[in-house]
């Protein structure tokens, strides 16, 4: 019992009286347990800090609160938003304090005086969509809007694309609300109004002293981010306190409440992309269109678009939005744009007034913050020096320069960024797990430093200081200042209590590396993870932090994460799983390893739905991941119910198909008490209804039919008019109606269909439920049982009609029998009904059926398969409109299990049930999942059928 408190209240015994303490006086959650410690020992950064606890609090009297308990024990307090922070400053040894769970309100939104007063967990696209309803905006956008903080953003001063017209926060920033840690409180703007005495007098004399370093210590530049920006508070440029306190990162005070400014939203935008022929040739364009008033001139080459094929030719590209009161007006001034740059050298370009073909586009360039994260090659590349910036018109040189010191230290990166600001983001391939990879890390910084200043240039020029730059502070504005700048701070934290180690008096940059923890040799495992080399400590780097998976809202097809959007809570998200299993490989804060209680629990609500596969910008694979955990989680273990009812499902269905059991079956499941008894002994949430078992299987029907074919001499033989049908369990068991229409459309399609088995026709399967329940031994023994018995097949295109199976087939068979070349052999062969016959009958024309259509793409097609030939299908068989991303939430098992069935729900609620209510009632409701039908007819909604049924019902 001693140890279960320690591992909920911190790891001794003054922790829990901090926790204790905390509890006592705060009315938000307060926590010292090992996940939610776990969870915020990182940010977007290379660095790791443990805290003792984590304080949710309500509102600013919660946080005055917090800050008297941290006085009395002498703990130091971080100010958390979104944790995307990219130099450490997020990160902390005391208390975190997080604002994203009670701290998001806005307060008011004044449309006549543009302002907005926000509390400092609202995120960034929630006030931008509030101000949009009144023609309006805040300027900023860091490419984490969807996700960030007004607070993180006001603590490192962050920018974001429209900063070239818009300004940085400091720009938007009106008046802040704080308090200092010695419990102070400050409403800081113009002048020194809001502010206590003492300090009040002690700000200005500083000031007064030193106006002559004040006045020409600082570079000129729109992206000068670094240091404390004291010159604001010169008489000249009206004592901004607001703006000296925007980018102090939380060294100063902890913000409450914000008061920002609001700019007009143009009516309508375009979009120019302009093709280069190099990086250095759009860099040295980009500050040329500048006089063109343009939104944005973003930069970035070609070595981070895996695909460029929707981009006008050339190397390197800027993208540039400009605004009008109308499209036309839009597209007249980004072709007038474009015309001026033809004459610096464009290679092509090209302007998109689609609103839909922008979103496109710029999704290709926010990604980059996470696509940077790996080299061409698949290795490692890291934040550290992201975000420095120089004048624009230096930017060209600047760049050069750059390139050649990374040759100089060995080092690769792809630079991309905020070319009209001179600002410049990018990875690095550091080695940041050995000690002489560390000191090139050191080196390469110092050298960088002195190369940005010999510019003109800022360390930072966006993402703040923290740990990453600030050391190197001296350098840039000379010992003299950076002095000024400690004294700055002891005038509000005397105590030195908020955010340590951080801007003044910074630990040293290769300190409190997160990669320090991880285990040196690879780590026992059963997946091959191919991209990562074997390593699943790598695949569990792959997590830089940038929280795209924290998106509250999906649009268009997107997936990722459903589980977190339908909880909000961080152990839920992509993010928050990755966070534990680094802490579980580390074995510092979770130090039960695979037994692990916290990653289990937070696993337990990842649907597998491989969104994040996709739609995380480093292609982090959480359904991989949780088998993987599960399967040594239970290793010796009795496993839960559900895993021997609904893991082996292909098995019991079987052998109540061999036994002519279905009809028996069926009718002991309509019996109230018999299936409340069923469901609790298997494991399945007592809300659902247990699925009827098919009185025929699809492959006692195939085979039957088969002989009567054959008798009759109705058969095909040439090879390249073959198609193998794979009966995958569920259209096998649940759904032969399935298999039997895709036999009709294949056969229209001039196709002869057999058994991927060959005549003998032995049951085949793919493996998943197994995978899916951490089964990973028995997942390999079916696997190689098909592989023996899928011979004839090999080589061939084989048809998996339940998009789950065919994902399973074309990456968990070959990450878990790596060793086997059929393996990867039978995935290539894996296409979709669509794929099929878009590659091998292109002639053949389905029926026309010439009616609106709606549904869902299910998760797995969307992350492994792809959806482009079922959208060119329909499109052919005249089925208008577009299918809803995101997941039913019913995912194989995991909506059949107990204690699931709210999150399930939930996950339907966002996007697949709203599209089918709304669907005009002619329209097509598809949804070729088992599990996305399944759902549909068990939440009394409109019934879903596979595009197969579709079609074969118009033949």
């Amino acid at each position: 019992m001693a140890e279960r408190a320690q591992r909920e209240t911190g790891t001794g015994t003054a922790d829990r009286e901090l926790v204790r303490a905390l509890t006592a006086a705060v009315r938000g959650e307060v926590s010292g347990s090992t996940a939610d410690r776990a969870l915020v020992t990182m940010d977007a950064s290379n660095y790791r800090r443990v805290p003792r606890a984590v304080v949710a609090p309500r509102d600013a009297a919660d946080v005055a609160a917090a800050l008297g308990v941290c006085r009395e024990h002498g703990v130091p307090v971080v100010p958390r938003g979104g944790g995307t922070s990219i130099a450490g400053q997020a990160t902390g040894t005391g208390v975190v304090l997080d604002f994203t769970r009670h701290m998001r309100r806005i307060v008011s939104l004044d449309p006549d005086a543009r302002t907005a007063v926000v509390q400092p967990g609202v995120i960034c696209d929630e006030l931008r969509t509030a101000a949009a309803a009144h023609g309006l905006t805040f300027g900023p956008d860091p490419s984490t809007h969807s996700r960030c903080t007004i607070g993180g953003m006001i603590g490192n001063n962050s920018c974001g694309s429209h900063s070239v017209a818009w300004g940085t926060t400091a720009d938007n920033v009106s008046a802040l609300d704080v308090l200092t840690y010695g419990g102070e409180r400050v409403r800081a703007g113009q002048g020194f109004d809001g502010v206590p005495g003492a300090l009040a007098d002690g700000v200005r004399a500083l000031v007064d002293q030193h106006l002559a370093l004040l006045r020409t210590g600082f570079p000129e530049l729109p992206r000068r981010i670094s240091g404390y920006a004291l010159d604001t508070l010169l008489p000249e440029k009206g004592v901004d306190l607001a703006r000296a306190l925007t980018g102090s990162e939380g060294t100063l005070g902890v913000l409450t409440e914000a008061t920002v400014r609001l700019v007009e939203s143009p009516a309508a935008r375009a979009l120019a992309v302009l093709g280069y022929p190099d990086e250095s040739a759009a860099a040295e364009a980009a500050h040329t269109l500048l006089p063109y008033l343009p939104l944005t001139v973003e930069g970035m080459a070609s070595d981070l678009v895996p695909d460029a094929g929707g981009l006008p030719k050339g190397g390197a590209w800027l993208f540039v939005e400009t605004g009008g009161a109308s499209p036309e007006e839009a597209r007249a001034r980004a072709e007038e744009l474009c015309r001026a740059a033809a004459a610096d050298g464009v290679t092509d370009h090209m302007v998109v007034s689609d609103p839909a073909g922008q979103r496109v586009l710029w999704r290709v360039r926010e990604d980059a913050s996470g696509t940077a994260t790996r080299m061409p090659d698949g290795s490692e590349a890291w934040p550290g020096w992201e975000d420095c910036a120089v004048p624009p018109e230096r930017l060209g040189g600047y760049l050069r320069d750059f390139r050649a010191l990374l040759a100089q230290h060995g080092l690769r990166g792809t630079p991309y960024g905020h070319f009209g600001d001179g600002c410049i983001h990018v990875r690095i391939d550091f080695d940041l797990l050995s000690e002489p990879g560390i000191q090139r890390f050191r080196d390469f910084s110092h050298d960088l430093g002195d190369l940005v200043v010999a510019h003109g240039g800022s360390l930072s020029g966006e993402h703040g200081d923290g740990q990453a730059r600030a050391e190197l502070l001296p350098k840039m504005y000379g010992s003299e200042l950076v002095g000024l700048f400690g004294r700055f701070k002891d005038m509000w934290d005397p105590a030195g209590g908020l955010n340590p180690g951080m801007l003044v008096r910074p630990d040293r940059m290769d300190d409190n590396l997160r990669f320090a923890v991880l285990p040196r040799q690879p780590v026992d495992v059963e997946f091959g993870y191919p991209h990562d080399k074997g390593d699943f400590s790598a695949a569990v780097r792959r997590c830089v932090g940038v929280a795209k998976c924290r998106n509250t809202a999906v649009s268009g097809a997107g997936v990722m994460c459903p589980s977190f959007r339908a909880t909000g809570e961080e152990r839920h998200s992509t993010r928050g799983r990755a966070r534990l299993l680094h802490e579980m490989l580390a074995g510092e804060v979770v130090t039960d390893g695979w037994r692990s209680a916290e990653v289990h629990d937070a696993l337990d609500l990842c649907l597998s739905c491989k969104g994040c596969r996709s739609d995380c910008p480093v292609g982090v694979d959480m359904a991989t991941y949780k088998a993987e955990f599960l399967h040594h989680h239970y290793a010796g273990r009795l496993r839960p119910a559900a895993h021997y009812a609904m893991g082996r499902l292909p098995l019991w269905l079987r052998a109540a198909s061999v036994a002519r059991l279905a009809p028996v079956l069926n009718a002991a499941a309509g019996v109230g008490p018999l299936a409340a008894l069923a469901k609790r002994a298997g494991g399945i949430a007592p809300e659902r209804t247990i699925p009827e078992l098919a009185p025929e299987p699809f492959t006692r029907w195939f085979a039957r039919r088969s002989r009567a074919r054959l008798g009759s001499g109705t058969h095909l033989f040439s090879s390249d008019q073959v198609a193998f049908l794979w009966p995958d369990t569920f259209t096998n068991h649940l759904a032969p109606s399935v298999g039997r229409a895709a036999v009709q459309v294949l056969e229209a399609a001039g196709k002869e269909v057999l058994h991927p088995a060959g005549p003998r026709a032995k049951p085949v399967c793919c493996g998943l439920t197994y995978v899916s329940t951490g089964q990973l031994d028995q997942a390999r023994k079916v696997m190689r049982r098909t592989l023996d018995r899928v011979g004839p097949a090999l080589g061939g295109p084989v048809v998996v009609l339940e998009p789950s199976c065919a994902a399973t087939l074309r990456t968990d068979l070959p990450e878990l029998l790596s060793d086997d070349p059929r393996a990867a052999e039978l995935a290539r062969s894996v296409r979709t009904l669509a794929q099929y016959l878009e590659e091998y009958a292109p002639d053949w024309q389905p029926p026309r059926i010439d009616r609106p259509v709606a549904g869902q793409t299910h998760c797995h097609q969307h992350a492994v398969l792809g959806d482009a030939a079922e959208r060119r299908l329909r499109e052919r068989a005249g089925l208008t409109g577009e299918l809803s991303g995101g997941c039913c939430g019913l995912a194989g098992n995991f909506g059949f299990e107990k204690g699931h069935y709210d999150v399930s729900v939930a996950c339907a609620e966002e996007q697949l049930l709203p599209a089918v209510r709304s669907a005009d009632p002619s329209a097509e409701i598809v949804a070729d999942g088992f599990s996305c039908r399944t759902q549909l007819a068990q939440l009394g909604e409109r019934p879903g059928r596979h595009l197969a049924e579709v079609l074969a019902e118009h033949l």
